[in-house]
């Protein structure tokens, strides 16, 4: 939609394709309906791509300022909240999907929609693009925005990067990113539902590959929430690797913990009391008889040993990593075509003249937090804007 719009800034027609019976369908479901467009705190160094050098090209080209006064200019007021994360004022993603309609309708873009795209060749005349329809639509300029594999119900299944590996560019595999992340959680049963902050860290073989902080929650199969599913794509990538989650609740409130402790040592206090000044109630007991002791041991009835024995466990709670959920489930795709086939400047192939590739065709996967939508809409911005 935003290529779209920047391109008929000049003057020159422009179709837009959907697979959809409406536009930015996909936009509708995101923030969990209240569209978290982008992130205050933007930083290349957070998104997970082959060139961090390439993605700070990129945002100072269309970066968080350029989107915000963009969304302004077609009617999306925004603000953000404490940790950086905005939305629009609206707290609905439907109100941005209308006003992206009423701006492609005002800049005369012409749609065409609920049909796909099949099939994109390429000769001395331009792109020659095969649709569901049975018609053929030519063209000298083409950006492919379809997307990856996540959300298949949604549309965008990953069907056209045939069609690119066929005009000469490389395909990395297609893999979940932001995805709820699959456990053993026979340990953990007890703690079903319950929901807190914590820092996640992911090992192989004892060696970290990568932590976030934020918020998760414990389920029956796994672990979902930010936290996690920022850390999803190392995952997805390593499919027979032997992965721990450690996850720590004590990762902003472990001194304060210990100055109660040590000023309650020689108190009759329950140590699940002094537990629950920082921890959630379901956890406390949990945490306890993981440690081997009776629920309301009381803290003088520890020695500093056996009390530290309690606080490593809250320290790195150990989960058995077994996968993550499929494309119906996740966020965003990991894979597509590598960023060194494409100019950050533009967008622009570096093989195919007149085509660009942005958004989740390119192999980026940014955390949580309005990070996917931002490139999105940057890669989008440049890429309509040099078409």
């Amino acid at each position: 939609m935003i290529a779209a719009l920047f391109a008929a800034k000049s003057g020159k027609k422009v179709r837009l394709i959907d697979g959809n019976e409406q536009v930015g369908r996909k936009l509708l479901v995101t923030g969990s309906g209240r569209a978290n467009l982008t992130n205050q705190r933007m930083e290349a160094s957070r998104y997970s791509c082959a060139d961090v050098i390439w993605m700070e090209t990129l945002l100072k080209r269309f970066g968080h300022a350029e989107l915000i006064a963009f969304l302004r200019e077609i009617g999306v007021l925004t603000f953000s909240t404490s940790d950086g994360w905005c939305y629009p004022v609206s707290e609905s993603a439907l109100t941005v999907v209308e006003a992206f309609a009423c701006a492609l309708r005002l800049a005369g873009v012409e749609m065409v929609l609920n049909t796909k795209v099949i099939t994109i060749s390429k000769s001395k005349e331009g792109f020659h693009l095969d649709l569901s329809t049975g018609a053929t639509i030519t063209a000298n300029q083409l950006i492919v925005a379809a997307g990856g594999k996540a959300y298949p119900t949604l549309g965008s299944r990953g069907e056209l990067f045939a069609s690119l590996k066929k005009l000469g560019h490389s395909i990395t595999p297609l893999v979940p990113a932001l995805a709820p992340v699959t456990c053993e959680m026979n340990p953990w049963k007890a703690l079903s539902g319950l929901r807190f902050d914590a820092r996640a860290s992911l090992y192989e073989n004892n060696n970290l590959l990568a932590e976030t902080t934020g918020n998760l929650i414990l389920t029956q199969w796994g672990l979902n929430g930010p936290a996690v599913m920022d850390l999803s794509h190392h995952i997805s990538t390593r499919p027979n690797a032997k992965l721990e989650l450690r996850l720590n609740p004590l990762f902003n409130s472990e001194a304060e913990l210990r100055d109660l402790i040590a000023r309650k040592r020689s108190a009759d206090t329950p140590l699940r009391i002094l537990l629950g000044s920082v921890l959630p109630p379901k956890l406390s007991p949990v945490l306890i008889a993981r440690a081997g002791y009776p629920l309301e041991v009381l803290i003088n009835e520890l020695n500093d040993e056996q009390t530290e024995k309690v606080i490593k466990i809250a320290l790195a709670m150990p989960f058995k990593v077994t996968g993550v959920r499929g494309f119906e489930y996740c966020q965003v795709t990991a894979g597509g075509v590598p960023i060194r086939e494409v100019d950050p400047m533009n967008m622009r192939s570096r093989s195919v003249p007149g085509l660009a590739l942005v958004g989740e065709t390119l192999d980026v996967v940014g955390p949580c937090g309005g990070y996917n939508l931002q490139f999105a809409f940057s890669s989008g911005a440049l890429a309509g804007m040099d078409a």
